[in-house]
């Protein structure tokens, strides 16, 4: 009885198979946060710089983990304490993502131009939403993310990008660098609307980041005020805090925190043809399928007939050591007028 069996690799190995899985961006896969958490350990210098974002409450949740970051800087260093400002919290920020994301001699972020609405303009002073590395995978999927940022005066405005409005097929398959705009993510697409038709920052998907023009962002025309927003100098202008409160929905009575967002990865495969014919693996050594000393069939029929059920498949190198074990989700009848494909995956 025939144990293993060698692979044909031209008729029965197909390698180098490329599928493309979206799947929520927050704990256990979730598409959708509404409920935003800091740690009350975060203190000092720390939270001078950023603030971690928890799904849940630290030190009484579990569960709770880190989903993403948010952070404030500032050119010049303003709203941040420093005896000279090129110590500045907020601008160890600025500079750091800066050198992250833009090419090198490029001094300011950038934004303000969409749809005709003019050309981009310097920002010295930016909001920064940087994803969980851990979650990101690959990448952050472009055109299914929304933010929505609750205002001091009520409003609440909701952020996507623009990677569905561009017709270059280059920008949409690179995904460097998108505008995010006003619209939302409706039933699985991205509208693009609201008041203003100019970008409030750029959109980094391979990074996991959100680059937010704190100026146009907070203008009372197209945006958002924000209570406690200070960027005077050598002060600590806690405006991490004030970013915080307009994501979670705690700068208004009514608003309600809402981050929407998926990531995309690709997943290499190989897949493993197992071709069994008719007058292989019929037999059985699982011990149930003698019985008695002289190892008799325990169904006696199968003496003329023989039958058996596929349950498993094991991959096996050259020195017969077993490297993979694929489990099917039902047996499979095998006997000799029956035969049997079976495919195997193997993702990297």
């Amino acid at each position: 009885m025939s144990v293993f069996q060698n692979f044909d690799t031209e008729n029965d190995i197909k390698t180098g198979q490329i599928s493309v899985v979206s799947s929520g961006m927050w704990s256990g896969g979730v598409g959708t946060l509404t409920n935003f958490y800091t740690s009350s350990t975060q203190t000092g210098s720390t939270g001078e710089h950023y603030f971690d974002i928890y799904n849940g409450v630290v030190g009484t949740n579990a569960t709770a983990s880190v989903q993403f970051s948010l952070a404030f800087g500032s050119y010049g260093g303003s709203g941040s304490l420093s005896g000279d400002n090129d110590n500045a919290a907020s601008k160890a920020i600025y500079r750091q993502l800066r050198n992250l994301l833009l090419p090198q001699g490029t001094e300011k972020f950038q934004a303000g131009a969409y749809q005709g609405g003019g050309t981009d303009a310097d920002t010295d002073t930016i909001f920064a939403v940087s994803l969980n590395r851990g979650r990101l995978k690959e990448k952050m999927d472009p055109g299914n993310w929304e933010l929505r940022l609750s205002g001091s005066t009520g409003k609440v405005l909701h952020l996507i990008d623009d990677s569905g409005a561009t017709n270059d097929p280059n920008v949409r398959n690179t995904a460097r660098e998108f505008n995010i705009v006003s619209g939302s993510i409706s039933s699985g697409n991205a509208v693009i609307g609201g008041a203003s038709t100019a970008s409030f920052g750029k959109f980094y998907p391979e990074s996991g980041l959100l680059i937010l023009d704190a100026t146009l962002l907070l203008d009372d025309g197209n945006g958002i005020p924000m209570t406690g927003y200070n960027t005077a100098s050598n002060v600590n202008g806690n405006n991490n805090q004030a970013f915080y409160n307009a994501i979670a929905g705690n700068s208004e009575n009514t608003a309600t925190g809402y981050f929407a967002a998926r990531r995309e990865e690709q997943i290499k495969s190989t897949h493993y043809f197992c071709r069994v014919r008719h007058n292989q693996y019929n037999h059985s050594q699982n011990p149930t399928y003698t019985t008695g000393d002289a190892g008799d069939l325990t169904i006696p029929s199968f003496r003329n007939d023989p039958k058996s059920y596929i349950t498993t498949v094991g991959l096996y190198n050259s020195a017969n050591e077993l490297l993979a074990v694929a489990k099917l989700s039902k047996p499979v009848l095998k006997s000799t007028s029956r035969e049997a494909l079976i495919k195997v995956r193997l993702d990297f």
